[in-house]
């Protein structure tokens, strides 16, 4: 059945921001003595903040200095400013929705800031009519379901009649523990496990209108 809401996350969904970051943390991690290979990044790391990944990497034997979060920040930053595309077949999924009505949000853990910088670049941040949520901000983010609960009553939907599109693990989680459906995107396999956590996966946005039953069909 078509959802009354549908809430997406960013890297990796709308914005393909997600290969080119985690290039970054990989470099880093070897710099400071964890190399990790990319595989390991997306089951690792892939879905938390930057804070979480220096948590990690740091109890896994990384010697990160005390100012690497801000540093990396700072560093990404300047990277995405640069060129961000957007996931092919997106905008066509935008254009799906509002075409039917279905009013639309971003949850993701990245910063309004990170956001503003990628979807800017598009022109996309006004399609989302000020919806924009950031679960580091609320201090909640994924795998915890307040992000999603907190976007859908912004929405003013109801958690059940929402669908969430996410990437990671740790949204599929959140997603779940929300008690929404959530369709997981894998355009290169389900190399994370998102089938494991409950999300249904597809692998081209081309095919996401169909999901939502945004064109009779389901």
């Amino acid at each position: 059945m078509t959802p009354r809401a549908v809430i997406f996350d960013c890297d990796g969904v709308v914005v393909d921001s997600e290969h080119p970051t985690l290039l970054m943390v990989q470099a880093d991690l070897a710099r400071y003595g964890l190399p990790v290979t990319l595989e390991e990044l997306n089951a690792r790391y892939v879905g938390g903040t930057v804070e979480t990944v220096a948590e990690r990497a740091r109890a896994n034997g990384a010697a990160l200095p005390a100012d690497w979060v801000q540093d990396f920040y700072r560093r990404m930053y300047a990277m995405l400013r640069e060129n961000t595309p957007l996931i092919e077949g997106i905008v066509g999924v935008l254009d799906a929705l509002d075409a039917a009505g279905v009013p639309f949000a971003m949850g993701s853990n990245g910063t309004i800031e990170k956001m503003h910088i990628t979807l800017g670049q598009h022109g996309l941040i006004g399609r989302f009519r000020g919806h924009l949520y950031s679960g580091q901000e609320i201090g909640r983010p994924k795998p915890a379901p307040d992000l999603f609960l907190m976007a859908a009553e912004r929405l003013g939907v109801a958690a059940g009649d929402c669908v969430v599109i996410e990437d990671s693990v740790a949204g599929a989680t959140a997603a779940r523990a929300a008690g929404m459906r959530c369709f997981g995107y894998a355009p290169h396999g389900d190399v994370t496990g998102l089938a494991g956590v409950g999300a249904q996966v597809f692998s081209s946005m081309r095919d996401l209108p169909a999901l939502l039953g945004l064109n009779g069909e389901i």
